[in-house]
């Protein structure tokens, strides 16, 4: 397994919310449907391996070495970062971030330092795709994280001017908005 199998585990799980950019990527990648499937496959078999690497570690074998890194504090807990290119997003790097001694405490797709921020200005501007949950975040002032529907899933609620809204994402990448219904109060208002 190498990155560009790598790729195809990123968008098995992204051909839930997105199934013909999915198809689109995976064209791109020159690879069949099964392909994307068995990529997936071989990785779930690493990730419950005892034999396979662990942390770091599984990422250094299947993406190389980190081509940036860095160390970042998340409360009092002092972790580094490591960032790989993902060729299908040219913008966007692969983000792992490990404690002090290697444990993988979080993993997504982030923007790439040299690139430039999208511009978020209204809901019409988060087409899928289009963002990593840190711009909607910095573009939304007020986005709350809510529970994602898998460990690879994230969720975002925000208010617009003209609604609220809840982010999905895959791997840290935006999939879709969609509006929240507003629950009446019990007057049924």
């Amino acid at each position: 397994m190498g990155p560009r199998a790598f790729q195809l585990v990123l968008l098995r799980r992204m051909a839930d919310f997105q199934p013909q950019l999915v198809d689109e990527a995976r064209h791109e990648l020159g690879a069949s449907r099964t392909e994307m499937r068995e990529a997936n496959r071989r990785w779930q078999a690493m990730l419950r391996s005892a034999r396979a690497p662990a942390g770091l570690e599984r990422y250094r074998l299947v993406l190389g070495p980190a081509r940036s890194s860095g160390r970042r504090a998340i409360g009092d807990l002092d972790c580094t970062w490591h960032r790989w290119p993902v060729p299908l997003w040219p913008e966007l790097r692969y983000e792992v971030v490990t404690a002090a001694g290697g444990p993988v405490l979080h993993e997504w797709l982030v923007r790439a330092e040299d690139a430039p921020e999208p511009r978020l200005h209204t809901v019409g501007d988060l087409a899928p795709w289009s963002c990593v949950v840190d711009d909607l975040a910095r573009a939304f002032t007020g986005a709350v994280p809510m529970e994602g529907t898998a460990p690879s899933r994230w969720r975002l609620a925000f208010t617009a001017p003209d609604a609220r809204y809840v982010a999905d994402f895959a791997w840290g990448l935006l999939q879709r908005v969609t509006p929240v219904l507003d629950v009446p109060d019990e007057a049924g208002r």
